[in-house]
């Protein structure tokens, strides 16, 4: 239950910070975001705040920002419809009324001969009460009502599609851009409250009941060799004592200008990579607390972790691929339970490691992915004209169809991984 938590709380901040970035700069770009929604399916939660509705839905697998413009309008409103017209203190019509117009008893009746809610913002109809065409001005927030759910017009300069090449790019980059923000913070704050790890030959903390302060060696010990091997940084004194598994070592140390020389028994610990017992002696990397150390830190991390990731995806170049380099829903669920399982810092830098990845595989150029969206404003930007939202949109749904394809082959894989 606790690694269920975990996984819902990690991916429900992951998206959210994701799509916030992509409604922040769509709504400064002054594109009408109709929906923010956390998960697919069934609603469970929503409130609407300055004109976007913010939903929870069902399934946790994701989001989304739904821009005016991206698809076709849903509701269509032809000449020979009955609508009822509600009219605001501006005398503009505020709501139309396409169903239940009986609920609506304000509102006025007329029939549509043309109508126009995008550029010139107005309908012309046939009022059932009086004789002759009447022109009527709409609200630039006017709401459709259809089946007692409101939905506001979308004039051409709040759509998605009328917006320049570089204000569509910025909107859609600023997902995937956020994930790489979150992460940077994330690994700043760890450096911050946990320390950044030094490459120093010296003492960090010590475990209680450990080797090395049963032997009288303390925090802040400068170490200069070990088992008569001289050090100089962290790494060298590691690979030293764990040379020397269940053995008794002599540990030179320099403590306030005084150097001395203490007996260490060291205790194994069976190393999973090296496939062998490693010596202990129960002590931790010297950190550095510092802002800027941890600035330095955050970003050392975020650059580290793409490469693995960069290096990973490199594979498919190479033809070295495997699907067990990659994990679906249930791997990451296994690996946060293993990263929970080792404390909140380990849980916390393994969701920012996660940010990242989600980051740079949105930027992936493939259909129904962020990445696959900036290739069509790339692709728009160099012909002057946007390609056909038709085809575009059907580009999408295969891309995201195999995507999913490829999510279920994955998730089979892990399943297999895990119980075999």
């Amino acid at each position: 239950m606790d690694t269920f938590i975990a996984v819902i709380i990690i991916f429900g901040v992951l998206v959210a910070v994701h799509e916030w970035g992509h409604l922040y700069v769509a709504k400064k770009a002054g594109i009408l975001c109709r929906e923010f929604a956390i998960g697919f399916g069934p609603k469970i939660f929503s409130t609407k705040r300055n004109e976007t509705v913010y939903t929870v839905r069902l399934l946790p697998l994701g989001g989304f920002v739904r821009m005016a413009g991206e698809d076709p309008e849903e509701v269509q409103i032809k000449p020979g419809y009955e609508i009822g017209l509600v009219f605001n203190h501006e005398d503009k019509v505020s709501q139309i009324i396409v169903n239940n117009k009986s609920k609506h008893p304000e509102a006025k009746v007329v029939s549509v001969e043309r109508i126009d809610l995008e550029n010139r913002l107005m309908v012309e109809a046939y009022p059932d009460d009086e004789e002759g065409i009447e022109t009527y001005q709409v609200d630039e927030k006017c709401d459709v009502i259809v089946d007692e759910k409101p939905e506001q017009i979308a004039p051409l300069d709040r759509q998605f599609r009328s917006k320049s090449p570089l204000k569509k790019a910025m909107a859609i980059f600023a997902g995937p851009f956020m994930n790489f923000i979150l992460a940077f913070i994330v690994f700043v704050l760890v450096g911050v409250v946990n320390g950044v790890p030094q490459d120093n030959a010296e003492f960090g903390e010590l475990n209680e009941d450990s080797p090395a302060k049963e032997a009288g060696l303390e925090q802040g010990d400068e170490i200069t060799s070990i088992a008569g091997e001289s050090v100089d940084n962290w790494q060298e004194m590691t690979a030293v004592i764990q040379e020397h598994p269940n053995e008794e070592i002599n540990v030179e140390v320099i403590r306030d200008g005084n150097q001395f020389s203490a007996a260490v028994e060291t205790y194994s610990r069976y190393d999973e990579f090296a496939e062998q017992e490693i010596g202990m002696i129960g002590v931790q990397a010297p950190t550095d607390h510092s802002v800027l150390e941890a600035l330095q830190y955050g970003t050392m991390q975020v650059i580290e972790v793409s490469r693995v990731i960069f290096d990973t995806l490199s594979l498919i170049i190479t033809g070295d691929f495997s699907l067990d380099f990659v994990s679906g829903p249930v791997g990451i669920y296994n690996y946060t339970g293993e990263a929970a399982s080792l404390g909140i810092f380990f849980l916390i830098q393994f969701a920012a490691m996660i940010s990242v990845n989600l980051g740079i595989v949105n930027l992936l150029p493939l259909p129904a992915l962020d990445g696959g969206r900036l290739l069509f404003i790339g692709y728009e930007a160099v012909r002057g004209k946007p390609v056909d939202p038709q085809k575009e949109g059907m580009i999408h749904f295969f891309g995201f169809a195999l995507l999913f394809l490829l999510m279920l082959v994955v998730t089979w894989n892990d399943i297999n991984n895990f119980f075999l």
